[in-house]
């Protein structure tokens, strides 16, 4: 777009002729690429949109994407903004007919796409209509719709422009309902069908055999057998497979394949333990463009398993979570492949100082490890991979337990990309922070059961690491309100945030983070000290729990173990927070609050989980660790 050049002269001897805002003075196109830039930050949005009335109407004619919090706001909110193409409805748990019947009236064909993942209460008439009246739906998701049957799914097969379509969970849908989606949506390209246990070979042929165009298919799960691969590797533009615990599926059923899937660019076989390196060798034959591979907890990983990938030249991601893992099978798939940008190790026995050091020293250009579990690994390894992977944006170490303290300086002296760190269950200390807080980039950091650090290591982050989203804290004991002030003062982008088993943690640290305008997810489990003195009296100035419903945005609280809670400040708190939609509770509280508030809040879509467990307050954390890992073989 061209600068544009605006002068406006003023007159003070017409200053009184007229009252017009100069907000009105701005063009359409000035508006919208204003809005452009706001899009980032919604309040940032509303409070623009507040300006003038002119500026209220542009907002409404440029919003496209919606998200609301609560469902029977849906006929308000549809009229202010009357040219939606994308409605994300995960919000809003309880959508039924009538509401698919508001959308489909309202929106017409200017809806493109629908996510309905977290609803069930909807059938196959509402379906039909959004299909009748939304001619241009090119994306539905229907994922976790547990009680949709094959007249639902004829209903979205009326859609004839989809082109997306998420089915995940919809156990009751058979190869019938399949069929007619196959027959009515010829234009697919995606298609998840995980954990859709009614489907079989027939279902999926089907798809196979009508739908030309399928770009991503999702099998996981599936009941399938070998009947259904010839079909589905005939697929011209097939790129992304998933067939994650397909145990129909063996090695025998692979070699008999005459050829590979040449269009393949992402493969999913984890879990899939009647697959060995054999049979994966048939199935990727060809596949020279594969990028991505997953085989977690599957065929161990061996030099045999390394040779049957050294064709893949294009293969920049591997994840073989839960693997068996041998030094020689390391050392020979750090020399099969040769684009290698991610790699996943989590929870594989075997890893070793020797196969890792190896592996990493010949892919300096590897931008994501995980090592997550991996506990014979020392501080050998972690001076590898910072000396020769520089550029790592993300780094998963949990329970990485012979890695010393002076290793995690290593970190932020030489790895300063970083973007993802997750040291749960280290030895790391405030001088591993202070090094840490040189990643300026950082946007999530785990630093649970992390017993060596203070509020003074914590300082660092929060002075330094101002993109931080996403904090965990669970059960380092020696953070106390000070180190969440200064992660509330710096971060100010902050989302989520667990301090549970936090003992020292009090109402102050909830006065901080009430100043976190975007947090959605708080979990203060084991926080004895947090009281209901603030909670009760919030309106003549006190502070806690309730302090938090200013963040509008707030949609998880875990509330466990707080030892001066009572029922009227909790109430006051969840009738507060008006976007809630999932609240874990003590089941004490099941009996001492009214059942019309569990009513209320469950009809704007809140849903409670309630625990039965004892606090251990004698327990020591360090006491505490020692026990877990003896119970770890």
């Amino acid at each position: 777009m061209k600068r544009q050049k605006m002068t406006i002269e003023f007159d003070d001897n017409n200053s009184n002729k007229s009252n017009n805002n100069l907000f009105d003075l701005l063009s359409e196109e000035i508006v919208f690429a204003i809005l452009d830039l706001l899009n980032t930050n919604p309040l940032d949005r509303k409070s623009f949109s507040l300006v003038c009335k002119s500026v209220y109407n542009l907002e409404s004619k440029h919003r496209k994407t919606l998200k609301p919090l609560r469902q029977e706001h849906l006929p308000r909110i549809l009229n202010r903004y009357p040219h939606i193409s994308h409605l994300d409805l995960s919000l809003c748990p309880r959508i039924n007919d009538n509401s698919l019947t508001v959308i489909s009236n309202a929106c017409k064909d200017s809806l493109r796409s629908i996510d309905l993942s977290r609803s069930r209460f909807f059938s196959y008439n509402g379906l039909m209509s959004l299909a009748w009246n939304c001619k241009n739906l090119v994306d539905v998701d229907l994922s976790n719709a547990t009680e949709l049957r094959d007249a639902a799914a004829a209903a979205v097969a009326e859609a004839k422009n989809l082109e997306r379509l998420w089915l995940g969970r919809c156990k009751l849908i058979t190869d019938m309902g399949i069929g007619c989606i196959a027959v009515g949506c010829k234009k697919l390209r995606l298609i998840s069908l995980k954990w859709c246990l009614g489907v079989t070979d027939l279902g999926v042929d089907l798809i196979a055999v009508k739908c030309k165009e399928i770009r991503s298919l999702d099998l996981s799960y599936l009941p399938i057998t070998n009947k259904c691969l010839p079909s589905i590797l005939k697929l011209q533009y097939l790129e992304d497979l998933a067939m994650e615990g397909c145990f129909g599926i063996d090695d025998d059923s692979l070699t008999a394949l005459k050829h590979g899937c040449k269009s393949l660019k992402r493969l999913d076989m984890s879990s899939c333990q009647n697959i060995s390196y054999v049979g994966l060798s048939s199935l990727i034959s060809g596949a020279g463009g594969l990028e991505q591979l997953t085989l977690a907890y599957g065929c161990p990983v061996t030099p045999a398993l390394a040779n049957g990938l050294k064709n893949l030249s294009a293969l920049q991601s591997v994840k073989l979570d839960g693997c068996m893992v041998t030094s020689a099978g390391l050392k020979a798939l750090g020399n099969c492949l040769i684009s290698l940008r991610e790699l996943s190790l989590s929870k594989c026995l075997g890893v070793t100082d020797e196969g890792l050091s190896s592996l990493v020293t010949k892919h300096r250009e590897l931008r994501k490890l995980d090592i997550t579990c991996c506990r014979k690994i020392t501080d050998v390894s972690i001076a590898h991979i910072t000396s020769s992977c520089g550029n790592l944006t993300s780094l998963r170490m949990e329970s990485c337990t012979l890695v010393s303290r002076e290793a995690f300086v290593l970190i932020g002296q030489r790895c300063q990309f970083l973007e993802e760190l997750d040291l749960t269950d280290n030895e790391i200390d405030d001088e591993g922070l202070k090094s840490i807080s040189r990643c300026s980039k950082l946007s999530s950091l785990k630093l649970g059961i992390c017993l060596n650090i203070t509020d003074e290591g914590l300082a660092y982050i929060g002075m330094h690491c101002s993109k931080l989203t996403e904090l965990d804290l669970y059960r380092s004991a020696e953070i106390t309100d000070a180190g969440i002030l200064a992660i509330a003062s710096g971060c100010h982008d902050l989302e989520m945030i667990n301090m549970s088993y936090c003992r020292d943690i009090t109402d102050s640290s909830l006065i901080s983070l009430s100043k976190c305008v975007r947090l959605n997810t708080f979990e203060s489990r084991g926080c004895p000290l947090i009281t209901s003195l603030g909670i009760a009296a919030i309106a003549v100035g006190y502070v806690g729990l309730l302090s938090l419903a200013s963040i509008s945005c707030l949609q998880n609280m875990t509330v466990l173990h707080l030892k001066g809670l009572t029922p009227s400040g909790l109430a006051a708190a969840l009738l507060a927070c008006g976007g809630l939609t999932k609240v874990k509770l003590h089941v004490a509280f099941k009996s001492l609050l009214p059942h019309p508030l569990f009513e209320h809040l469950e009809a704007r879509g809140c849903v409670f989980e309630w625990r039965d467990k004892q606090f251990q307050a004698e327990l020591d954390p360090k006491c505490w660790k020692l026990q877990l890992e003896d119970m770890i073989p």
